[in-house]
């Protein structure tokens, strides 16, 4: 029997054989993985046209820094694309507050978004729509059919990187650059 490798806190970056499809050169930041299944938030592909200033508009929040209205928000994945949430540093906590681990966690109510309206909120934060979601064996399943490569996640790479290029930041953080890779699967 093998073990399962439990991918809480870590990056999950998609290999070349995702292609033409929500997930394409994605990075998704898994914030629950357990033998039910697994969840995490797309943390580098920005919505169209959709900024912080657009969701404090919608939902009537008071706002007062230009700095926070352009905060981009990212497409989280095709589950719950209407719910918003909030991959944060672990500087802020609600009682709905997922913490992931000691640097990150996960919140995804309305009162985060006033918080960063009034600057009292975490200080790094990635905003998104929707998140992605595996049933249990799913992400193990696609993992094994060279789906997905994943690595440890820290707050400069996640917080710190231009979305743009986040997906190759990921994979140097492997050693590994996107011309190395292929869309074949195999075992060795």
């Amino acid at each position: 029997m093998t073990k399962r490798t439990f991918l809480v806190g870590k990056l999950l970056i998609a290999m070349p054989s995702i292609k033409g499809d929500d997930f394409e050169r994605s990075v998704v930041f898994v914030c629950a993985h357990s033998k039910d299944g697994a969840m995490g938030v797309v943390i580098n592909k920005p919505a169209p046209r959709l900024i912080f200033a657009d969701l404090a508009d919608r939902l009537k929040i008071d706002h007062t820094s230009e700095e926070i209205l352009q905060l981009p928000v990212m497409l989280g994945g095709p589950v719950k694309q209407f719910q918003g949430f909030v991959l944060h540093s672990s500087d802020y906590a609600t009682a709905e507050t997922l913490k992931v681990n000691t640097e990150f966690s996960l919140t995804a109510t309305n009162d985060i978004l006033l918080a960063i309206a009034k600057r009292k909120g975490p200080t790094r934060k990635i905003l998104a729509l929707g998140y992605s979601g595996w049933i249990a064996g799913q992400l193990e399943s696609e993992i094994m059919r060279n789906g997905w490569l994943h690595c440890d996640a820290d707050a400069e790479l996640v917080f710190g990187t231009m979305s743009a290029n986040l997906h190759d930041a990921a994979l140097a953080k492997l050693g590994v650059s996107a011309a190395m890779l292929s869309s074949d699967s195999g075992r060795a």
